[in-house]
Order: structure tokens, then sequence, then C-alpha cells
């Protein structure tokens, strides 16, 4: 059930007939896992929370930076030296406070990645590096959990949903592969902070229609974001039947 306060809270969204109460109450019994409360979390998190999603698993084992601040919009200067997952909690908790959160500060290993995975309906990949990625979509594939992957660096911002439920749903591997080692990240060749913003925003929506059961997920389409030009472009992504990751998985 919905208290009188967050029909209230939530009521510019209930309007929506995708929605209704509902899928209210779907958001309300919903659990993500953000890896990673950075650019791409930051957005990620505070959508969510603002939405109603009832669980929020809040992974992130790095402090703030003051290099973080013009585009991690959802920690500020006092919260400089503080660890990434208070400085959220306390943010989101003064937004919403019917959103339960739960912390991992600590980095995951393949053990407590793949239970934290289990224990969510939808994991979204906001981290910044690509062995943690490869990891996180392991863990998803294994799981049968959607995943919201995003990505953004110097001008350029991309975004995928992978869903193992969905037998003809690609996963992260099929489309990258084995990746490389040489893989830039934001402190190496910069990013401008609205972009991380405007990806982040597409993965918490994405998640809300994987939540509430509205829309088309952007499965088995990857979203090019070119910054510099204001332009997207959509690439069709397959299965690969071969791959090392989801090859083998059966899905009924």
């Amino acid at each position: 059930m919905l208290s009188d306060d967050e029909l209230l809270r939530y009521s510019r969204q209930i309007l929506l007939k995708q929605i209704d109460i509902d899928g209210q109450l779907r958001l309300k019994n919903g659990r993500v896992l953000i890896v990673g409360l950075g650019g791409l979390g930051s957005p990620v998190a505070l959508y969510l929370a603002a939405a109603g999603v009832g669980e929020l698993h809040l992974a992130d084992f790095d402090a703030v930076d003051l290099t973080n601040l013009q585009r991690q919009v959802i920690h500020d200067t006092p919260s400089v030296g503080q660890a990434k997952v208070d400085s959220a909690m306390a943010r989101l908790a003064a937004i919403n406070p019917h959103v339960a959160l739960r912390p991992l500060r600590q980095a995951l290993d393949a053990d407590s990645l793949a239970a934290a995975v289990a224990a969510v309906d939808v994991v979204v990949d906001c981290c910044d590096n690509f062995a943690t990625r490869s990891a996180v979509n392991a863990a998803c594939v294994a799981a049968g959990t959607p995943l919201v992957s995003g990505a953004a660096i110097r001008l350029e911002g991309q975004l995928a949903v992978f869903d193992p439920r969905n037998a003809a749903s690609p996963c992260y591997h099929c489309l990258y592969g084995a990746g490389s080692e040489d893989e830039l990240t934001c402190s190496e060749a910069g990013v401008v902070g609205p972009l991380v913003g405007l990806v982040g925003s597409l993965q918490a929506l994405e998640t809300l229609k994987l939540l509430a059961g509205f829309g088309e997920p952007l499965v088995g389409r990857l979203l090019l974001v070119d910054a510099l030009t204001s332009r997207f472009r959509e690439l069709r992504v397959k299965r690969d039947p071969q791959c090392a990751v989801c090859g083998g998985r059966h899905v009924e």
C-alpha cells in the first residue's frame, strides 16, 4: 500500500497511465544495486530515490575528492574526504525518507558481488573501468538479473540494457568481448559534467521502466551520445551464441 504522503509525493508520475498506482507499488517493492557513486551514479541514485524505488544498494569504496565535484552532483564541498557511500546516503535520506538505503563500502570480490547482485531486481553499472563492468556483467548473467550499463568520457556517452531473462538479449561481453586494459578513465581523458548527468538520467529512466514494467527498455540496442554535436545514434546489438559469458545460458 502507498501512504497518503507517498501518494502526494509521487502524484505527478502516478498520473501517467503507464505507471499509475500499480507501477508505483512495483517501484516501492523494487530493489536496485548501483555500482559506483560518481558522475553516472549520482543522477541514478538521486532520481531513483526521488521516484520511490524501495531499496537502493549503494556500492562504492572510494572517498569524495575535490576533483569529483565538477560532475558528481550527489556530493558537495563539505563531503570532501568522506566515503562516497556515506555522502550519498545523507543526500538521499534527505530527499526521500521512504527509501531504504543499503551501504556497500568495500570493493566487491567475486563472492560479495554475486551476493549483491542476487539480492536485487536490477543492477545499474555506473563504474569507470572495464574489469568491474565485466565482473558485474558476469554476475548479472549468472543471477538472471537485468543490467543497465552506461559510460561517458570526454564528450561521448553510451547506454544499453542487458536482460538475461530475455532469450534474444546480448550481454555486455557480447558487445565488447575481452576489452582492453589500456582503456582511459575520466581522470586521464577528461569529461564534461552534463554528459554524465545525461547518461545517468537515462540509466535511471531505463531502471524505472524495468521495475514498473512500462515502455520499451533499451535491450538489444546501444545508444550513442555525441555531446559535441548534440546527436544521438542507435546501433542494433545481437546476442553472440558463442559468447564466453552468456552463450550457454538457457531462458525458458
